[in-house]
């Protein structure tokens, strides 16, 4: 959530990076939360005026009794009587104008960067860095292992992307839904009888893969100094609003009605609602953790070939990693994490993509965000794997996440980040499609220990 002072200090260009996000009547917006904040300081400032007015004359009325002026007297009680009740009503126009305040601002998204390119959609995104099959000649040099993914004075628009090196497969690659039957692996059609489309049942060689991902993604975070977190995978409504699912997001949510619970849509939430309302030391900070629990989405509205398979799901697995730190190490913290999210691909041995997001095409709550994408040969297409974001101060905002600075004690908003570490339902489809061969298909080398095998057959 935008703060005050932030809108206050700079009320141009809030409008100006809520129109980079193409956010409607962001003018309109931003001015009704001023509007709104004058009309809880009017009704506190009356509230204040009258407070000191009933003080002075309750103080009189004691004088005026010992000095016997019974009709003064009874005229300052009533006055105070009189003002009691104003006061109240000021404090009920303070109460609901902060209220509409607060509502105003939860509808508010977050400011994109300046780094953040303009544009729409998909199409408008920068791909900053790849490596693998399918890159154009100017961004070849992208995919060096040492080179900072920063570095991106080639980058290509999405809509400019010509795929260069597309090799021919020496037999038709099938796509990761007949494999999966071909081998016995995900039935699609149990998952339908037991649950409904998009919650695929997993069996031997297919869990097994499952399990060895999750594995092996948890012991690559606990390597990189991540503290493992088990959280619930359902949550209050406050924990929703503090990451700032809700309220954009509720009809995306499965909702428990009885309970006004929601199962999560990622790990996100439960772990960054850890530190909701509390002061943390800076020397505490980062914070670093991950987690891995299953996700739920409704997916409303997703429909087409893009949805067939793994493409997406209503249930499905990620380990999430989680950072809360100082506004000054943040950046160099989302640089550490891509780099992780990263290495994870090139272990995998999967050719990949990072994406700076446009715009309109990042998350209601993003500062900046950066996509991970794997080529899927059989599909001849690209699917996201990770979202890795720097979302500045404004869940911290929501959440009353704060830090107390060593260098002068104040207490300040802290900045929160998180990225998928990875989510595996298009990792297993890419690795199906991309390693299948005419014996079997081939795990990579890093993954053959938590598999316990270098082939599926």
């Amino acid at each position: 959530m935008l703060t005050l002072k932030q809108i206050y200090d700079d009320k141009d260009g809030i409008i100006a990076g809520l129109e980079k996000k193409h956010f409607a009547g962001a003018q309109q917006a931003i001015e009704a939360v001023i509007a709104l904040d004058q009309k809880r300081k009017n009704a506190q400032q009356k509230k204040d005026a009258a407070s000191a007015e009933m003080n002075q004359i309750s103080k009189s009325i004691g004088m005026l009794m010992a000095k016997k002026l019974q009709e003064e007297a009874e005229q300052a009680k009533a006055q105070t009587a009189s003002l009691k009740e104003k006061i109240k009503t000021f404090e009920t126009e303070m109460a609901d104008a902060e209220n509409q305040l607060t509502q105003a601002l939860l509808q508010i998204p977050n400011i994109p960067y300046a780094i953040v390119p303009d544009g729409r959609g998909a199409d408008d995104n920068l791909a900053v860095k790849a490596a693998g099959w399918n890159i154009p000649n100017e961004l070849q040099q992208l995919g060096e292992e040492n080179r900072p993914f920063d570095q991106d004075g080639n980058a290509v628009a999405l809509k400019d992307w010509k795929e260069e090196w597309n090799p021919q497969p020496e037999f038709a690659k099938l796509p990761h839904w007949e494999l999966a039957k071909k081998y016995n692996l995900i039935d699609f059609d149990l998952g339908v009888k037991i649950s409904g489309a998009g919650f695929p049942v997993y069996i031997g060689q297919g869990a097994r893969l499952q399990r060895a991902l999750i594995n092996f993604f948890l012991a690559e975070a606990n390597q990189a100094g991540y503290t493992e977190i088990m959280p619930p995978t359902v949550v209050n409504s406050a924990s929703g609003y503090g990451t700032g699912q809700l309220p954009d997001k509720e009809g995306q949510m499965y909702h428990c009605e009885v309970d006004d619970l929601y199962l999560i849509p990622t790990a996100e939430v439960p772990v960054t609602n850890l530190y909701r309302d509390e002061i943390l030391d800076e020397a505490q900070l980062p914070i670093m953790n991950c987690a891995y629990t299953e996700c739920f989405r409704r997916e409303a509205g997703s429909y087409g070939k893009d949805v067939r398979g793994l493409n997406r799901l209503h249930e499905f697995s990620k380990i999430e990693i989680v950072r809360i730190d100082t506004p000054e190490h943040s950046d160099i913290s989302h640089r550490e994490m891509l780099l992780h999210v990263e290495n994870l691909l090139r272990k995998l041995e999967l050719p990949y993509r990072i994406l700076r997001l446009c715009g309109g095409d990042m998350s209601f709550t993003s500062a900046i965000c950066y996509d991970f994408e794997v080529y899927s040969e059989a599909q001849r297409r690209w699917l996201e794997v990770s979202s890795t974001s720097n979302f500045d101060t404004y869940q911290a905002n929501r959440l009353h996440c704060r830090y107390r600075r060593q260098e002068d004690k104040k207490v300040a908003l802290c900045h929160t980040l998180n990225g998928s570490a990875l989510a595996l339902p298009r990792i297993v489809a890419a690795l199906l499609e991309n390693n299948q061969t005419e014996e079997g298909i081939r795990i990579p080398k890093a993954l053959v220990p938590f598999f316990g095998a270098e082939m599926i057959k």
